[in-house]
């Protein structure tokens, strides 16, 4: 099971259900897409962060 979800700002803060230390690592001048991925053998979920590519920006923008 995955739930995706957009990691986006909102004039100066980020929108996102991720604590901000865990977004260290990224570069949050560009759009990210974060991936909630559920492992049902373990019971834990995983979080994933993905560069929005320009074609995921534009059907983004089309459902919109």
């Amino acid at each position: 099971m995955q739930i995706r979800r957009r990691l986006y700002t909102r004039g100066s803060s980020h929108e996102t259900t991720i604590p901000k230390p865990l977004l260290f690592s990224l570069d949050l001048q560009k759009k990210h897409e974060v991936i909630f991925e559920f492992d049902p053998d373990t019971g834990r979920w995983y979080v994933h962060f993905e560069r929005l590519s320009k074609k995921a920006k534009e059907e983004a923008e089309d459902d919109s």
